[in-house]
Parts: C-alpha cells; structure tokens; sequence
C-alpha cells in the first residue's frame, strides 16, 4: 500500500472526540501515513469530563454501558480485565449491569484504553501514529500553495494535509483567580473541595451543578445509605452552618434516568442529506423545525405510545411545551423531583420506557443535522421555545445523585430558586464569594451574600473571537450564521438587535449564532462561504449555534463517522 507523504492527518485533542475520529479513520479505512495528535494534558481518551480535570471518583457519568457508541472492545469485556475496587461497589465482580450509570473516571480508564487499541489498530494498517501528550498547539496557520496546515506548539512545528478540531470544552475565567471564592465552573472539581462553614451559592440547576454539589457537600459532610435504600447527610463539626442554594432561571431541576428501549444513538433517526435538500428546495429553501418535531417526535411516539399521540398529535411546539413545563412551573421543584423519581423507578422495576420523554431525547439528537438548515426564525424558536424543556429531560440524572440532593435538601441544607431574567449575581470583590440579587415568590427584592460562588451552568458556546487559534481567524473560518425567511422579520429583528443581525452584499437578512460556520461534514466554511475540504470542526464549544444538541460520545460519534466519509471522498485517498 502505497502512501503520498503529504498524507498526514492531525487530531487537535486527545479526548473523546478523538478517539470517535480515530475510530472511523480506522475502520472506514481513511487512508494516511501519518496521523498526529495533540493532546494539552497527559492522557488520552478522557477528555476534561472523563478525567481529574472534570470529575472525582463520586461523580456519575449520565451513560450506562449499554448507551457507549460501539468500540474496538465492549465496556463489560474490559471490566473483567481490569477489575477495580476504586469506585465503591460498581460492579467489583461479577457481571456487569448494562442499565447501570458508570463512574466517570472509570468510563474515563475505558476510553483510553479503547484510544489505545485503535492506535494499535491504526499502525497494523501501516499508519504511523504520533502522540504528543502535554503539548499544547498555540496556532493554525494554512499554506495557500498547497493547502497544507502548519501547526505550531509551544515547543515545535508540524505539518498535515487535513485538520479535526477535537479541542472539546472550553471554561473561560472571568472573575475567577481575581476574586476571591469565586468559581466560573466546576472544573476541575478538586478547587471545590472547600471547607465552608456559611452559605455557598450556585448559579445552574443542571449536571454540572450536580457535580459541584457533590463535591461541596463530600468537603463539609458525610453521605450514608440507610437500609431503606435512602441517603443520610451529617455535617462536619467545623461546618455547621454550611448549606448550598441553586439559582437558575426557571428553577427545574434536571430529570431522572428511566428505563430506555431503544438502543444507543442511531444515525438512522435523523433525516439524510439527500431528504434534507429535496425538502429545502420544495419548501423556500430551508428546512422547517415543524417538519422535522412532526417526523422525528410525533411520529415515533405515535408507534411508542399512541394513547400520549393523541393527546398531543394536534398541537403546535409552543402547545406541547406549555403543556409538558405547566406542572413544573405549578410544582415545588424538590416536590415533582420526587414525582419523577418515582415515575422513573417505575420504568426501570418494569422495564417500561417513559415514551414521550424517551422520543423527545431522541428527537433532539436527530434535529443536529437539519438545524444548519433552519432559518433564523426557527433557530430562535428551538432556543426560547424547546430547549427549556429538552435540557432538563435529556439530563438523565443517576439515581444515586438523586439521593444525594435529597439527602441535603431533607436537612434543610439545599435550597432551589427560580430568578428569572431579573436575576443578578455580582462579585464581593472585598470580601470574596458573591451577592445574589433577585425577586421572591412574593415578587419581593432579596439580596443575599454568599462566602462561595460556583457558576455552574454547564458549557456556554464560544464565539468567532474566543477561537484560541489566531492564524485561523485570517480568513479560514467565520462566524455561524443563519438566513431569515422572512425579510420582514428579519428587517425588524435588526432594528431591535442590530449587533447579531446583519445583510449580505444581497440584501437578505441573517443572524449570527455562536461559534463557526460548518458545513453538513463538519468542514469549516471560509468568509465567502466555501468549504475547506481538509479543514473540520468538532470542537463541541465552537460549532453549538448549528448543532443545538452536540455534546455526549453519541455526537462524537456520529461526527466522526460524518467526516471520515467526507475524507473518503476528497482527495485524502489516492
């Protein structure tokens, strides 16, 4: 087998995005000499969520073994090679249960080995595989004569014919190391293992306020598991007025696992390239968040439960959320937390999905790929409309995270508020930590200080500028964004929001979303549009404005499987 050897393709990342692209270069025989990976930290496959940089041994991932995408060995198969006494009592022997939630880190041990046998598999085809742990690339720069990458390290320079981005997540310090008690996430969670003998406040009701929440409460206190089955809290001696208050907008605390029939992920939910355009060009050119919420969640409950279909087959987006959020704004949030405990035990003792939640899961995987085809309108539709709602179903809170919150808010020692868009959190730069300010149920001004503040409400999209490669932003990338239908809207969103809302050379309105303009292959578009066929993006932080839904080894999967073909395709095969 002979290679040109100008054929070397580099993998920005070593996490779990890269371990998905190297999986489909090996196995859908993406021919190279060479493949580069760049990896900032010191291991492969874990990425920040699945390592020391995003999770302690009590944190859960929301994925059981029977979710993981498939891989070169199945996670049961590795358990029993390598069995472990680290992570409590996770399956240490016996067989593994595929419905049960694996701790992060350990899901993290797997990856890295999988990463490591695709290396293995990727050098039995001939390619050579360079991995360059603790080296951070500092810039992008793209040769205009042959259209080859230089990449720059703080320590070398390398060359490739085709780029992935796969740099994963991304968490800005503000206010943070400025201001003392100030944290603007989570990550990594060791910084929160805080002795904290007065309040704490977090912003983010979701995972990972979850995950800060666990590790605030292991630094003050102890969990104990009562015969019952329920959890117990006792504070420690030097932290007794220690307690957590969440702010988020609404208030709604993230739903609970339940028992799912459908198997991991499927490329086959989502509609095809070939259906996405002959439904784009009989229908003004863009493809409608109506269409896509009737064949991708109706239609599917319709088989999956048709007694909920007809409840709900007639209404419009708007009418089915009002509908599904009416309980959770009428219900104290700690109250219906209980409710849909008890609704997802049920599930799991009786192997019975809950469909529609189930459907609506599935459904916001499968709408990714038509959303770089909606028009602005129904972007913002999906954002204000669906997303308040996707967001605390598709969390999947582990049961034994439940227990936890339970146990703390049953002593009075964890507190939930909804502060609206009104809601204000400032920096105590004199004293550290924060002051929250906002209105209560009453609709009474409160203000309240806090000795720590945690922002935890999960990974915000990064912009054209927050790029860190600055060779890039010469012209091989620009910022996502998306064409209104109707031009009248369009002109009347610009008077209203003139700095995201702009005119081409035409006339036609647009609106920018965060991040970068990608393609259906994840390939970066240029300033005028054009595709750069070796260039790809699946860095999830800077493509999330035209995939609403793009975090999880699912999406990593199935992006990487999206630009193996497309390097099949271009000139990456002699």
């Amino acid at each position: 087998m002979e290679h040109n050897n100008s054929e070397t393709i580099a993998l920005i990342g070593g996490g779990p995005a890269s371990l998905f692209m190297l999986k489909h270069i090996v196995e859908q025989g993406v021919m190279a000499d060479k493949i580069l990976i760049f990896e900032k930290n010191d291991r492969l496959g874990v990425g920040m969520p699945y390592g020391k940089y995003g999770a302690e041994n009590e944190h859960l991932a929301n994925v059981s073994s029977n979710e993981i995408p498939k891989l070169l060995e199945d996670f049961e198969t590795y358990m029993h090679k390598f069995p472990t006494e680290e992570f409590g009592n996770f399956s240490v022997h016996g067989k593994i249960n595929p419905y049960e939630v694996i701790p992060r880190r350990l899901l993290g041990n797997y990856l890295e080995y999988c990463f490591k046998k695709y290396i293995e598999e990727a050098k039995a085809q001939n390619i050579t595989v360079e991995v360059h742990l603790e080296t951070s690339v500092v810039d992008i720069l793209t040769d205009k004569h042959d259209s080859s990458f230089r990449i720059i390290t703080d320590s070398e320079k390398f060359y490739a014919h085709s780029i992935v981005l796969c740099t994963g997540h991304v968490w800005p310090k503000k206010h943070e190391d400025k201001v003392e008690s100030w944290f603007d996430s989570p990550y990594p969670p060791s910084k929160l293992f805080l002795k904290a003998n007065f309040p704490v406040a977090v912003r983010g009701a979701s995972l990972t306020a979850v995950d800060a929440i666990k590790t605030l409460a292991r630094a003050n206190g102890n969990f104990t598991i009562n015969e019952n089955g329920s959890y117990s809290f006792t504070l420690n001696e030097d932290s007794p007025n220690f307690r957590i208050d969440l702010f988020s907008l609404r208030g709604f605390l993230p739903a609970l696992r339940f028992h799912s029939e459908d198997d991991a992920f499927s490329t086959e939910w989502t509609m095809t390239l070939e259906e996405i355009y002959d439904y784009k060009q009989k229908h003004g050119g863009f493809v409608d968040l109506d269409y896509v919420f009737e064949i991708n969640f109706k239609k599917p409950l319709q088989q999956k439960d048709p007694e909920f279909y007809e409840k709900i087959k007639d209404m419009s987006i708007e009418e089915f959320v009002d509908e599904m959020l009416k309980i959770r704004k009428e219900l104290d949030s700690f109250q219906l937390f209980k409710a849909e405990y008890l609704e997802a035990e049920k599930s799991i003792h009786r192997h019975q999905s809950v469909s529609w939640k189930e459907a609506l899961a599935a459904f916001s995987y499968a709408m990714n790929y038509p959303a770089k085809h909606f028009s602005a309108e129904d972007m913002t539709r999906h954002k204000k409309v669906l997303m308040p709602l996707i967001s605390v179903i598709i969390a999947s809170l582990p049961q034994p995270s439940y227990h936890e919150i339970m146990a703390l808010h049953n002593q009075n020692l964890l507190d939930n508020f909804a502060v609206g868009a009104d809601g204000e959190v400032l920096p105590d730069e004199e004293h550290g930590g924060c002051v929250y300010k906002f209105k209560d149920e009453n609709g009474q001004n409160v203000e309240r200080t806090y000795g720590i503040f945690v922002d935890a409400i999960g990974q915000r999209p990064m912009l054209f500028n927050d790029l860190p490669f600055d060779g890039l932003k010469k012209g091989d990338v620009s910022a996502g964004f998306l064409y209104f239908k109707d031009e009248n809207e369009g002109e009347k969103q610009e008077k209203n929001d003139a700095k995201n809302i702009g005119h081409d050379s035409s006339g036609k309105y647009f609106m920018k979303v965060p991040g970068l303009a990608i393609n259906d292959f994840f390939q970066a578009l240029d300033f005028y549009g054009v595709a750069n066929p070796h260039f790809y993006i699946m860095a999830v932080p800077f493509i999330a404005g035209l995939n609403p839904d793009y975090s999880g080894l699912d999406f990593c999967d199935t992006a990487g499987e999206r630009i193996a073909k497309s390097m099949k395709a271009t000139s990456i095969i002699v």
